[in-house]
């Protein structure tokens, strides 16, 4: 019954009644159109990037609605909102860029001063002791905010 695809959906057996969720294949191709859109050499500025994966991951969680998918959804927007840290980061290559930017941002400027001399921002998981979270929380308040994929009741 696990292997069985219906229109993106397969079928699982909870508490003695079935139950739906998105098949395995769906959600790799989920996540390849995300991979997609959250490339860096497709050409498009950041304000573009936002809205193409707001109105991608809207008509997403409104398809598979019906499906069990929270913890699922939860995965994704971590891994997604990496992704767009990281074209962030890949951005703001040289110290001064960041600099300025965080300033711009609001962050205080020792603060910023801090965290342009951390390496691998974007890829470090956030407990890790060398990621400023000061940058992590900018970074989601400005860009990332819009674009949360939240399965509406």
């Amino acid at each position: 019954m696990r292997k069985v695809k219906f229109l993106g959906y397969s079928f699982y057996k909870s508490k003695g009644e079935g139950r739906l969720r998105i098949h395995p294949k769906s959600v790799s191709k989920m996540k390849a159109k995300i991979k997609e859109l959250t490339s860096r050499s497709n050409g498009c500025g950041n304000a573009r990037r936002k809205e193409a994966l707001r109105q991608y991951s809207t008509g997403c969680v409104n398809y598979f609605k019906l499906a069990d998918m929270n913890s699922l959804l939860q995965r994704v927007d971590e891994w997604y909102r990496r992704r767009l840290r990281m074209v962030i980061c890949k951005q703001w290559k040289r110290i001064k860029t960041k600099l300025v930017n965080l300033v711009k941002l609001g962050v205080k400027k020792s603060k910023a001063c801090y965290c342009t001399n951390i390496e691998r921002v974007s890829k470090a998981p956030p407990h890790s002791a060398g990621r400023n979270m000061t940058l992590v929380l900018q970074i989601r308040r400005s860009y990332v905010e819009g674009v949360a994929m939240k399965k509406t009741t």
